[in-house]
């Protein structure tokens, strides 16, 4: 496989090299063939996410990957036109006054390798390959092992759309993966875990290729004293019970007033239980993705319980999880969580929500700022002062504000982490330049320019002048 990866990067720097400058409508023609494949295999898509999890909602998969991929891609081509143009940057005095210029253009860096995770894999594929086709290049996708239904059509689908030496796609496990982060691409995007992040980032260092991270981590949720408990519960169980949990942003753990946890807890269990009236049975609730994965997260309950939390199941039908056979999961709340317990130090992936409980507000920023910086941070309330305050005294990926995870889906808004959530970022504009090539480009006047400033040998009085203008206060 490590061969085949190879031969097919080696093809597609040639291809790429060959066909320089890559036009506005050749990067327009590739975007609309990731339309039109989306929109033929949309439904296909839908099935394949069902069947590698067990059970997906078919409504939330289109929504979730396939209709948010062909707004990436209308998003991209409405502006492509503006993000292409150079950008003209002024220059220090006098040059522009005689006749120099300065400009930036935005070239394509060659191949992007794009390494999808396993929770959204349609959406993670294809909405870095928009940008990095937008941005004129060619690309490779390494698909998740966890998801194969999804990966084979991935890979037909692709061949179908594009010649090789524009896409192609690759599948396999941990060593696949490891030799894909290992070659020497233009730039590497990965979406995963933090610990896996870590070994990508080493693998791709031999190379020095720059790297995306959209990795995790631990999400907080503070629910100010001013929050309208009853909406912000709802929207807190919306983002929570999608995909059950499983979201990198998800929200993982509740901040809340010490008077308001009772009114906080039973706000979720009327949400969900109008949500989701009944889950078993439910269309619209996924499954765990697997039974390792439903094994760990049992394993997190187990731990908290042990070291003394309350955990309170909201399980609307009284439906016996224990006598199936596949691995849906209820939610579960975590009541009194201390540090010492799995599911406080663990991004949590799954639906398990652990509230805990704050005085001042200042505690609940503390308690944030005691932690791995996260991929996003959620306030709910009407109090301004208080919200600049969570703001201005954090530091996270990305941040929604009365709702959950509503920042992702902005096109214009960069999307990325910071610190172990990840670093970079893309979507929109910010994908175009993650994988695009910022270059300075200067033309000097016909005067003799180094002569002027002093920086002509032999050194003189130009030169002698030139440092006391610039030495004065």
């Amino acid at each position: 496989m490590a061969e085949a990866m190879e031969a097919a990067l080696a093809r597609q720097r040639a291809a790429f090299e060959a066909d320089m400058p890559v036009s506005e409508a050749v990067r327009r023609e590739r975007i609309d063939r990731v339309i039109a494949l989306m929109r033929k295999h949309g439904e296909a898509f839908a099935a394949a996410l069902s069947e590698d999890f067990g059970h997906r909602s078919r409504v939330q998969s289109l929504l979730t990957d396939i209709v948010a991929t062909i707004r990436s891609a209308k998003h991209a081509k409405k502006h492509l036109s503006a993000w292409m143009k150079p950008e003209k940057r002024p220059l220090d005095f006098p040059l522009g006054l005689l006749g120099a210029k300065a400009r930036v253009e935005f070239q394509p860096k060659g191949v992007i390798g794009i390494i999808a995770p396993w929770n959204f894999p349609v959406q993670l594929s294809f909405g870095p390959l928009i940008g990095a086709l937008a941005a004129g290049n060619r690309a490779m996708i390494k698909t998740s092992e966890f998801t194969p239904a999804v990966a084979a059509l991935t890979e037909s689908s692709i061949a179908e759309f594009f010649a090789p030496d524009e896409v192609a796609v690759f599948s396999g496990g941990p060593d696949v993966g490891q030799a894909f982060a290992k070659l020497p691409f233009d730039h590497l995007i990965f979406t995963g875990a933090t610990g896996i992040g870590k070994h990508i980032l080493h693998a791709a260092a031999d190379n020095l290729t720059p790297v995306t991270l959209e990795l995790g981590g631990k999400s907080p949720t503070i629910i100010g004293r001013s929050a309208d408990v009853k909406a912000a519960t709802e929207r807190v169980a919306i983002g929570k019970m999608m995909n059950a949990g499983q979201i990198c942003l998800a929200p993982d753990y509740l901040l809340v007033p010490e008077e308001k946890e009772s009114e906080v807890i039973d706000g979720l269990k009327s949400a969900v239980s109008l949500l989701y009236p009944k889950l078993l049975a439910n269309d619209d609730y996924a499954s765990v993705i697997n039974a390792r994965h439903r094994d760990r997260l049992k394993g997190y309950l187990d731990d908290a319980k042990a070291k003394g939390a309350e955990l309170i199941e909201i399980n609307p039908a009284n439906e016996d999880f224990a006598a199936t056979n596949g691995n849906k999961l209820p939610l579960t709340i975590i009541r009194n969580p201390t540090d010492d317990m799995t599911v406080m130090q663990e991004e949590i992936f799954g639906p398990i929500l652990p509230v805990k409980t704050y005085g001042r507000t200042e505690e609940a920023v503390a308690y944030v700022n005691a932690h791995d910086r996260p991929l996003g941070l959620y306030y709910f309330g009407s109090d301004g002062g208080e919200e600049r305050r969570v703001l201005d005294r954090t530091v996270s990926g990305g941040v929604t504000v009365n709702d959950v995870l509503f920042h992702v889906s902005m096109e214009d808004l960069p999307f990325g982490g910071v610190g172990p959530s990840g670093m970079g970022a893309y979507h929109g504009r910010d994908g175009f330049r993650t994988f695009s090539h910022a270059r300075a480009i200067y033309r000097q006047p016909k005067i003799d320019v180094a002569k002027l400033a002093g920086f002509k040998p032999p050194y003189g009085k130009a030169a002698d002048k030139a440092i006391a203008r610039e030495m004065k206060a």
